[in-house]
């Protein structure tokens, strides 16, 4: 079982990109799954760039995820569900 079948109800949205090949101008859109479905409500609702929390995350002194994200709640006042998303996008690059 793969983590997008475990959590169908993980949000998601699309994302468009503009291609320019030879003159001519194509977009494709890409729907976008798992933590990263949740950036955008994180940045609307917080006001702060998903790269600004994830350096937040990378120079604080705890490593383990939960405590990443208990963290987070209580020191930033994010919800869990956010909370979660950007720890485990943040961990699952290297930190």
């Amino acid at each position: 079982m793969t983590a997008d079948e475990s959590a169908p109800d993980r949000p998601s949205y699309p994302v468009i990109t503009e291609h320019h090949t030879e003159g001519r101008t194509t977009m494709t859109e890409k729907t976008v799954k798992g933590p990263a479905g949740y950036f955008p409500s994180i940045e609307k609702k917080y006001g702060r760039p998903v790269g600004e929390w994830q350096e937040l995350i990378r120079s604080s002194p705890l490593t383990r995820h939960m405590e990443l994200v208990g963290w987070l709640k209580s020191a930033h006042g994010l919800g869990h569900g956010h909370a979660n998303a950007l720890v485990a996008a943040t961990l699952a690059e290297g930190r």
